[in-house]
């Protein structure tokens, strides 16, 4: 058995791979997004940023192509069939304590 490096980030971090599953009209803003980042990951300290922007924009491509986004997006922005985020998101409850209380969720 050989060792194998580990991926970290995997595919959905490629920002090639993220501008092709985007739909057009986000592609500018993800593109900005990135070129910024970018050039502030020039300084070490800000390389993090990067990484964050490229999940951030994989999980928003992600969102994108569910077949049922436009339709969510719309009934929420409109304020209709809201599902409470407690319902939805595991351990809820603990994150919104521990913002409340200042502490890194």
């Amino acid at each position: 058995m050989t060792a194998q490096p580990v991926d970290h980030h995997g595919a959905g971090h490629d920002p090639d791979d993220i501008l092709s599953r985007l739909p057009a009209e986000h592609r500018s803003q993800f593109l900005a997004d990135y070129r910024a980042a970018l050039e502030a990951a020039a300084e070490p300290w800000r390389y993090r940023q990067l990484q964050k922007v490229l999940h951030l924009w994989d999980l928003r491509a992600l969102m994108y192509a569910d077949p049922g986004h436009e339709q969510a997006r719309a009934e929420a922005a409109a304020g209709i069939n809201t599902v409470p985020a407690e319902n939805i998101i595991p351990g809820w409850a603990d994150l919104v304590a521990a913002r409340a209380a200042g502490r890194p969720a």
